[in-house]
């Protein structure tokens, strides 16, 4: 995709998000998928209009941001090795190997959920309670639309 068009898409994104979320509609599917290209296109964008941080805010934000995402980049990292076993194997598996896969998935479930502990923690002192709650309802939304692609994408064990 050339440089022009993502621009493009981001710009779409970003003026579309806003709206879709004002929408008092829960569940609302035009949300998702306005959040979906938001995030394709640029998360931190999409996080910094979504705050609307101070500059003290943000000093003490960002670092907690960035811990975190490190933290649930190597979970998911675990995670798709995981789940890459399970696409090359097209063919029944066995119980062994069944039980390391589902093993592997839960430990790195474990990972994710104690980076949002951590993240949790540091947002409550970094933010005001109303900012912190939003990026935290932010994370959910994404996190979610996250697991449901997963959960398309990939088979159940034959």
């Amino acid at each position: 995709m050339n440089k022009t068009l993502a621009g493009v898409l981001f710009g779409a994104a970003i003026a579309l998000a806003p709206a879709a979320w004002a929408q008092d509609k829960p569940g609302d599917s035009t949300d998702m998928v306005a959040l979906r290209a938001a995030v394709k296109a640029d998360k931190k964008a999409l996080v910094t209009q979504t705050l609307d941080l101070t500059p003290a805010e943000a000093k003490k934000f960002w670092p907690a941001y960035e811990a975190y995402r490190r933290s649930t980049d190597m979970a998911n990292r675990e995670r798709n090795l995981a789940l890459e076993g399970l696409i090359g194997a097209n063919k029944p598996m066995s119980d062994l190997y069944a039980k390391n896969l589902a093993n592997e998935l839960v430990v790195a479930d474990d990972a994710e959920i104690k980076a949002r502990r951590t993240l949790y923690k540091q947002v409550m002192k970094a933010l005001p309670a109303k900012k912190a709650a939003r990026y935290l309802q932010l994370e959910s939304k994404i996190r979610a639309m996250q697991a449901y692609d997963i959960a398309v994408a990939f088979p159940l064990i034959k």
